[in-house]
């Protein structure tokens, strides 16, 4: 059943011109016309004006509401998402990598992605260099269940944009963003793990834990990044192109590690107090604790606001 817009506004309660005022303001986008141009409701758009009018209850800017019409534009529009309807154009592999969103999520994997295997790959032959420490002992497997435990509480790392959007009334993606910024904070925690190693064993192993999960958190969010940004029709593409660029990044970062140990061994290389291959952990501790932060700059600065693509 359609509705002008003296009928949308009895059944809502509010003045005619208030409708009109939330036009004006770019706020019903969804909403269709006549062959003649005038505005029709639908059953649908009345449930939008409700949300709407909750919003400004809420206190919530109009410029706030109009991001969050403008990112849910993207999946909902009159019942059916947009995706679907472009579902049938598809984005080839070349056009994707003329987006600056591609490559800022490309980006944000390959500074981000060598990070995690560094800590899941090398933490073992750290314990026994700087400790000696042993995987067959029983302290050994205590610091790495404790490490993969501390790991674990990245499952409320996709819960913060949640908490954000609504304390703050930001879109998807700029809630997402703030996030990730503050995950990408915890890992300078891992900076401390040499100088606190000379006490025990058990501080750089919280630490890099607690890098782990601020890991874990940050790619479950940068992931979500694409369907902010992209139609369902390339998000396997994109996924894809962010994938190889963590593998690329990962791969350049473990190789780095393995020369770098073995160079600061045979040259006694000495680094922050520190000698031989301790040091060159020390090294690419401080590489791994800044690298979330270069990631999350040059993906804001690539992408400084929520904008989707919009196939044309």
């Amino acid at each position: 059943m359609a509705y002008t817009v003296g009928e949308m506004a009895r059944r809502l309660g509010v003045p005619a011109s208030t409708i009109r005022y939330y036009d004006k303001e770019g706020l019903l986008p969804f909403v269709g016309r006549s062959s003649g141009g005038i505005r029709v409701f639908t059953e649908k758009d009345f449930e939008w004006l409700r949300i709407i009018g909750c919003m400004k209850k809420a206190g919530m800017s109009i410029r706030d509401i109009r991001q969050y019409i403008e990112q849910a534009q993207h999946e909902v529009v009159d019942g059916e998402t947009v995706g679907k309807e472009q579902e049938s154009e598809k984005i080839s592999f070349w056009r994707t990598l003329s987006f600056k969103q591609t490559w800022a999520f490309a980006f944000g994997k390959f500074m981000t992605d060598g990070v995690w295997w560094f800590f899941l790959f090398w933490t073992p032959s750290y314990l026994n260099s700087q400790f000696g420490i042993k995987m067959s002992e029983g302290l050994g497997v205590a610091l790495i269940f404790t490490l993969y435990a501390i790991t674990m509480l990245s499952i409320y790392g996709g819960k913060l944009p949640t908490i954000i959007i609504n304390k703050t009334g930001l879109n998807p993606y700029a809630a997402r963003m703030r996030a990730m910024l503050i995950f990408a904070f915890i890992p300078l925690l891992v900076l401390l793990a040499q100088p606190m190693g000379t006490i025990s064993p058990w501080f750089p192993i919280i630490l890099i834990g607690l890098g782990g999960a601020a890991h874990q958190s940050w790619s479950a969010n940068i992931f979500s990044t694409i369907g902010d940004m992209f139609p369902k029709s390339a998000i396997a593409t994109v996924t894809g192109i962010g994938g190889m660029a963590g593998g690329v990044g990962s791969m350049i970062l473990q190789w780095f590690a393995g020369w770098l140990f073995v160079h600061a061994e045979e040259t006694n290389m000495a680094y922050m107090g520190f000698e031989g291959k301790p040091a060159g952990y020390f090294v690419v501790f401080c590489i791994c604790a800044v690298a979330y932060l270069i990631g999350w700059i040059v993906m804001k600065a690539l992408v400084p606001k929520y904008k989707p693509i919009v196939l044309e």
